[in-house]
């Protein structure tokens, strides 16, 4: 029975139609499917390559760190912006890892409880009616999502597979432009694992100069690099400060997605901001996980042990899916594969969009994928797959070519 509370609720959520919409969301769809798919064949165990979480628990040490930590009595109160530890070992961290040489720990870095509230905020700090966010797609939506939400708009940049998964910063229209203050960037990139040069960076840096932007990157799969590719930071190139800010998470680079816990870093006056912001939003994150998270940034070789699992795997199933006759490349960085889909199955079988293929591959192979129609068709395979050691990762990479080459595709 609808009761007056349902004309109540805020238009930027659905108003007096929250709740009646019959669109299905992608990821509602993924989950449905699979609940399906599990039902119809409860003899075949489902591969689930669409979760963007690690497989793995936190690192012994940490989660020693958390334990004594928790058990203090001068940890128990409130946290506010942070306690002044966490902040140090994130500009060390900086400096150790990427090279950032110039951050001020007392005004230049605050702690969030994870990059998602973060970017949400982001968006509160500086966007009026009317303002413009620019956002690359497909990826992260929560910055542009709360543009809308605060009365602002949302332009987006394509990532473009022959643009290298870059934005066309040039594309962008003069009367966008002229209203924009934020750019968002994350890179490593979710979902196309595509990695930034310092010389993209270079010229993110000039053009946000000449048009009045704020620059937010989000790099929560920044240490998640391989081959070669050494961890790059927004920060790390010259007057990057001067325009924006850095967002780093430990959710993906040290297993710690439940913990919640990241930190923003750059410019003073907008990382005073966000800490304004912030104040308003939240307590502060439990000052023994703060604490635990200077002993995984000190650690960085906690990261690099998994960027090498990950690399591992990525070289597993490119192979794999390129003697299907898919046209896979390793990423250089991220635990995600973005593949271009194929056009159907021999037999009458044709995918008019990613989230086609997707759907398919869940109901008849019990393969979870996420698709991704942003930019073109693709979809995205993440190696954060369960497998304890190299010997189940080698088995479920063999059952992933066991199930899916029977399967005549057309590309």
């Amino acid at each position: 029975m609808e009761t007056y509370i349902q004309e109540l609720i805020a238009d930027r959520i659905g108003g007096n139609q929250f709740g009646k919409s019959t669109v299905i969301y992608k990821f509602e769809k993924i989950k449905r499917a699979k609940a399906a798919a599990i039902s119809e064949h409860p003899d075949m165990e489902i591969i689930d390559m669409g979760v963007g979480e690690p497989d793995l628990m936190a690192d012994e040490g940490v989660v020693k760190v958390l334990s004594e930590e928790a058990s203090k009595w001068e940890n128990r109160n409130y946290a506010d912006n942070g306690v002044p530890e966490f902040k140090s070992a994130a500009a060390k961290y900086l400096e150790e890892v990427y090279q950032v040489k110039d951050i001020n720990c007392e005004t230049e870095v605050n702690h969030a409880i994870g990059s998602k509230p973060a970017l949400a905020m982001m968006a509160q700090a500086f966007i009026n009616p009317g303002d413009v966010t620019l956002m690359t797609v497909p990826g992260y939506p929560i910055m542009g999502t709360m543009t809308k939400w605060l009365g602002g708009e949302v332009f987006n940049l394509s990532l473009l597979q022959e643009n290298d998964f870059l934005p066309d910063l040039n594309s962008i229209p003069k009367d966008i432009l002229k209203r924009a203050k934020l750019l968002y960037l994350n890179y490593p990139n979710n979902p196309t694992g595509a990695v930034a040069t310092k010389d993209f960076f270079k010229e993110v840096i000039k053009f946000a100069k000449e048009n009045d932007l704020i620059v937010v990157h989000d790099s929560a799969y920044a240490a998640l690099t391989f081959d070669g590719n050494k961890p790059l930071s927004f920060l790390s190139v010259d007057g990057a400060k001067e325009v924006g800010i850095e967002i780093h998470s430990l959710s993906k680079a040290y297993n710690m997605t439940g913990w919640r816990i990241a930190f923003v870093a750059g410019n003073e006056k907008v990382v005073s901001a966000f800490a304004a912001v912030k104040d308003n939003n939240d307590s502060g994150q439990f000052k023994a996980i703060q604490k635990a998270g200077i002993y995984a940034l000190e650690h960085p070789e906690i990261t690099e042990k998994t960027a090498a699992k990950y690399s591992r795997r990525h070289n597993m199933l490119v192979e794999v899916l390129n003697k299907i006759g898919f046209n896979a490349k390793k990423p250089k960085g991220s635990f995600y594969l973005y593949v271009k889909i194929p056009k159907g199955v021999k037999g009458g079988i044709d995918f008019e969009c990613a989230e086609d293929f997707s759907q398919f591959l869940i109901r008849e192979k019990l393969i979870s994928t996420v698709p991704w129609d942003d930019a073109g068709a693709f979809v995205r395979f993440s190696v954060t797959f369960l497998a304890d050691t190299e010997a189940e990762e080698k088995k479920v990479i063999d059952e992933i070519y066991n199930r899916l080459s029977d399967v005549d595709f057309i590309f």
